[in-house]
């Protein structure tokens, strides 16, 4: 059951997972709930869905254009990793100390650059702009920061603070929890994984929008809210070692 607690000063949404395969009953109230109040969302997709758990939803043969018609409504298309494939676990070496299986993390930057660009390749046929990109699992290393900047993404929808920082030539907007559990005066992105939602899912969610759209912001709009203030950064680095604390506890 999704749980969601009060908002913070804006919330972007982020929806993961989204292939050729995936839940798409779901999907499709989703979209009706988000045209009805015109959200306008970030929606991960998977350029060559290989995920086998993903694989076991119905496929949707229209997808590209479904792809083409939300960025034609103004939502944020994210190119959420190459084709959803773990291996490599990180053992909390990744960049943001999240651990576990990663698709990206511990690879070399010639075979991270290929993934990137292969991907951009599948979007630039579909004729989709793709700007920023998030990595499966949270999980990154150096290596994936500069091959996203040599292949010219330079906005990340990850990391730590209380909104977007910029950090070695890259924009990160971050996503701090797997809840919408954000603080009061903040800017965040919250991460929603509708493949695994039932009705009951739906219409807490559903409930959840009407009540609260007026909060939601768009993605142009969380970018605007980047900030070097110095105050802003400290706490920045006071949430990032209070996180990596509390996650490295779990092990």
């Amino acid at each position: 059951m999704i749980k969601f607690s009060y908002l913070s000063k804006g919330t972007l949404l982020r929806i993961d997972d989204i292939a050729e395969n995936m839940n798409w009953h779901i999907m499709g109230k989703i979209e009706s709930l988000f045209d009805k109040y015109n959200i306008k969302p970030v929606m991960g997709v998977i350029p060559n869905n290989k995920d086998p758990e993903l694989l076991k939803f119905p496929r949707e043969e229209n997808f590209w254009n479904r792809v083409k018609a939300w960025q034609k409504k103004g939502w944020e298309i994210s190119m959420h990793g190459y084709s959803h494939e773990y291996d490599l676990d990180t053992g909390k070496k990744d960049f943001f100390k999240m651990g576990g299986k990663s698709e990206f993390f511990g690879k070399s930057l010639q075979v991270q650059m290929n993934k990137v660009q292969d991907g951009l390749k599948i979007f630039n046929n579909k004729e989709i702009l793709v700007r920023s990109f998030f990595s499966p699992n949270h999980t990154y290393d150096r290596n994936t920061f500069l091959a996203l900047k040599k292949c010219g993404i330079n906005i990340v929808i990850d990391g730590y603070g209380i909104g977007p920082y910029k950090e070695d030539q890259l924009t990160f907007v971050p996503q701090l929890f797997y809840r919408l559990l954000a603080l009061p005066f903040s800017y965040q992105t919250t991460q929603l994984h509708i493949n695994s939602w039932n009705e009951k899912d739906y219409l807490y969610f559903e409930n959840y929008i009407s009540k609260n759209q007026k909060k939601i912001i768009t993605f142009d709009q969380i970018l605007k809210k980047k900030s070097e203030n110095f105050m802003v950064n400290i706490i920045n680095k006071i949430i990032k070692i209070f996180l990596i604390s509390l996650r490295s506890l779990k092990n």
